[in-house]
């Protein structure tokens, strides 16, 4: 793990030339990133890593010869490291890109398209703070053990109808998990709001849709949620509901940075579900998620949030706990169990 003094290395794998100049000319910027070294496939970059000992590799998915799903899985069974994907959405046919995450790589990032573009500045600042926060993120083999007994949760209190969750950085990886537990009878809607880039939404939600025995889609202005469905927010808006309690989709200014925002979506369903809401607050950079967890705690409703040991980043789940917004603390192979149980429970026991 580096310190806030020490270089950051980085190693580029990209069978672009000219993919590679823009990325080395973005990190440029940043005194304590250090591109050390560029590799047109993933058997090259292997070949790689024992000389440069990269901090994180920020590898594409389609190349020749070794594609970016496979040096993500040599690297993790071999050289566990940091892996950011830099690459555009799937291709018909081709591997979807989130199976690197399931593989065992940390974020995605779209590759730069147009070099002139005005975002070009903004791009590489995002770049390089995604670059710095893998740096000091700790990757591990996903060997889950969990206990033969279940979470303990709280007593249900009647019928729950809304469950919302929210994630940042490592909540790709996290959401497939948990929806991939819920069976397709699972009696209350589920809403995300994942933070990532605008062109991998609908990549997520079809990877996450061929792995779930749930529904997975996005959601849309007007729609009612139905129970046995999950719902992600589109990008660039926020996810509310109206007085009806159909699906708002609001173009109102991003909240901290974000847009959609959990915060924005979860004060939505305290209000409009208030002691028959749940929030669940995953893996993540900064404290987007807390002030929603906080009310819908407030309005009678359960909060359970992601534990550090399991988080990639715990940063909203640990802003929650700090707030008093969260009744339950779990690892995150409890989760899934957990909401079970509550579905279960506050089924029986509501009207």
């Amino acid at each position: 793990m580096t310190t806030p003094q020490s270089v950051i290395k980085v190693l580029l794998v990209d069978d672009s030339p000219l993919v590679l100049q823009v990325l080395q000319r973005q990190l440029s910027n940043s005194p304590e990133i250090q591109v050390v070294g560029t590799a047109a496939n993933g058997s090259l970059a292997l070949n790689l890593l024992p000389v440069l000992k990269p901090d994180v590799i920020c590898t594409d998915l389609h190349m020749p010869v070794m594609d970016g799903l496979e040096l993500t899985r040599a690297v993790m069974e071999h050289d566990p490291r940091p892996i950011l994907v830099v690459t555009i959405s799937a291709e018909p046919g081709s591997h979807n890109v989130f199976s690197l995450l399931e593989a065992g790589a940390v974020d995605i990032f779209p590759k730069p398209k147009d070099i002139l573009s005005a975002d070009q500045d903004k791009l590489a600042a995002e770049l390089a703070s995604k670059i710095r926060i893998l740096a000091g993120v700790k990757v591990f083999r996903r060997n889950h053990h969990p206990s033969v007994n279940g979470p303990q949760v709280p007593e249900a209190k009647g019928a729950l109808r809304m469950v919302v969750i929210g994630a940042s950085t490592g909540g790709p990886q996290a959401l497939h998990e948990i929806l991939k537990a819920l069976p397709a009878d699972f009696p209350i809607p589920v809403v995300c709001v994942q933070h990532i880039g605008s062109t991998f939404v609908a990549d997520l939600v079809l990877w996450l849709h061929q792995a779930c025995a749930l529904q997975v889609c996005v959601a849309v202005q007007g729609v009612v949620a139905k129970p046995g469905v999950v719902y992600f927010a589109p990008a660039e808006v926020h996810l509310e509901w109206d007085d009806g309690g159909c699906f708002l989709l609001s173009r109102s200014p991003p909240v901290d940075g974000h847009q959609p925002s959990v915060t924005v979506t979860m004060n939505s369903a305290a209000r409009c579900f208030g002691a028959a809401s749940a929030g669940v607050l995953l893996t993540g950079m900064g404290s987007d998620g807390a002030d929603g967890m906080l009310n819908i705690a407030t309005a009678g409703g359960m909060t359970i949030a992601q534990d550090e040991a399991s988080c990639i980043v715990y940063g909203m789940p640990k802003a929650a706990v700090e707030r008093g917004a969260v009744q339950i603390v779990l690892p995150l192979e409890k989760i899934a169990q957990a909401l079970r149980t509550i579905a279960a429970g506050r089924r029986q026991n509501g009207k």
